[in-house]
């Protein structure tokens, strides 16, 4: 089934060349605050989630791990310009992001790992044993 759109005034391009001219030359687009966009994977023995985090310093990343529940905070910062540089735009912006989520499986914190480079946080949380079975039923 097609879409019908009704057309406006709006919608002509004499009128959105108009409102073109009031516009800063640069404009940033909106993105949302604090988004993390991960991978989770899952082994018989652990799980493995790649966190892409760009821009974002080593230092200023936190990750706790509380049974199956984990979570990942921090803040980006862009850096400030530098003598004899003039900032022309700035679409990079300070921000705190935080994101959790819980595993089907409880971890083990104690063999827990996290490694930062290329922008990318991976997290290795291998499955604490004895945690979840099925029983028979007799």
């Amino acid at each position: 089934m097609a879409r019908v759109r009704l057309a406006t005034p709006f919608d002509l391009p004499a009128f959105s060349d108009l409102l073109q001219a009031f516009e800063p030359p640069v404009q940033a687009a909106e993105q949302p605050l604090g988004h993390i966009d991960m991978d989770v994977l899952e082994t018989p023995e652990a799980f493995v989630i790649d966190a892409e985090l760009p821009g974002v310093a080593k230092e200023a990343i936190h990750v706790k791990v509380d049974r199956n529940r984990v979570e990942i905070s921090g803040q980006a910062r862009p850096r400030a310009p530098r003598a004899g540089e003039r900032m022309l735009c700035r679409e990079r912006h300070e921000h705190l992001f935080y994101r959790s989520f819980v595993l089907p499986h409880e971890i083990d914190a104690e063999r827990a790992s996290a490694r930062f480079a290329d922008g990318v946080l991976e997290l290795t949380l291998p499955k604490k044993a004895g945690g979840r079975r099925e029983l028979p039923i007799g």
